[in-house]
């Protein structure tokens, strides 16, 4: 079994999915798995993961389910069900991880709480230029190469540089609270299946953060780890966000968080 299994979601993002995973073959921590939460892509993500698979340092499992408009909640769940590890770890396949972001996950993991990590926002320029040798050789993480290549100054840039002590001040200090993030957070499998996964009511804007708050009302506490967890974020349309989808999950997470729900009937059991 492995030690960690890292689910990472994607739909037709074949360019920004590479990406992710040569970020994932570079870890100082290898014994993990891949779970691909794949919400209804063509063949092309299939070859391109048949083709990873060849060589990847870990193993691949490729969770697929039929295009049927966004329901990432529902492959989310098919791919928590098939992890094999007891801690799960979530990102998106548009999310390059740094290096250490494996290790860094297993290192603050505790029982009886899930860890809540954020991302850098990267433009589509730069989005674009990042190679695999920039992965490989972790260049894309470093501040002036970022700079280099237009990134402009903000005081978020300050996690490329905080480390250690001084980045587990920072995730003290900072007032974005600790949620369940859906491209960079992590917990217990027992605990995600006891609150019943992801509520598939619900599409884009809000689903990952609903199941935090079922978390906390379970008794679960949560941990920021925001400048220690590094990932990029590669820019994109979102066709698929919409008003009516963000009010009906607002509306789901209001009642969530007003009856302190715990469980939803519409999760990976119905």
């Amino acid at each position: 079994m492995p030690t960690i299994s890292v689910i990472i979601s994607t739909y037709n993002s074949v360019e920004w999915l590479k990406k992710t995973l040569w970020g994932y073959a570079v870890q100082d921590f290898l014994d993990f798995e891949i779970v691909v939460a794949d919400d209804g892509s063509d063949s092309e993500t299939r070859d391109t993961l048949q083709a990873f698979q060849n060589w990847f340092p870990a193993p691949i499992q490729h969770v697929w389910q039929e295009d049927d408009g966004f329901q990432k909640s529902r492959i989310l769940n098919k791919a928590i069900l098939a992890c094999k590890s007891d801690y799960i770890l979530m990102s998106d396949g548009d999310c390059i991880p740094k290096s250490d972001f494996i290790s860094t996950h297993l290192a603050y993991k505790e029982e009886g709480y899930f860890l809540s990590g954020g991302y850098s926002k990267l433009p589509i320029s730069i989005s674009k230029a990042i190679t695999q040798k920039d992965i490989e050789q972790q260049r894309c993480f470093d501040i002036k190469w970022l700079k280099s290549q237009g990134l402009k100054s903000q005081f978020k840039n300050i996690k490329f540089k905080a480390s250690g002590s001084f980045a587990s001040l920072l995730n003290y200090l900072t007032p974005t609270k600790a949620t369940w993030n859906g491209h960079n957070s992590s917990g217990w499998k027992k605990d995600i299946l006891a609150v019943n996964g992801f509520d598939e009511r619900m599409q884009y804007g809000g689903q990952d953060r609903e199941l935090g708050e079922r978390l906390i009302n379970s008794g679960i506490k949560s941990k920021q780890i925001r400048y220690s967890a590094i990932c990029l974020h590669l820019d994109h349309p979102r066709g698929y966000k919409t008003p009516e989808s963000l009010s009906k999950n607002a509306n789901i997470r209001k009642k969530t968080r007003e009856e302190k729900l715990t469980f939803t009937p519409y999760g990976i059991e119905q």
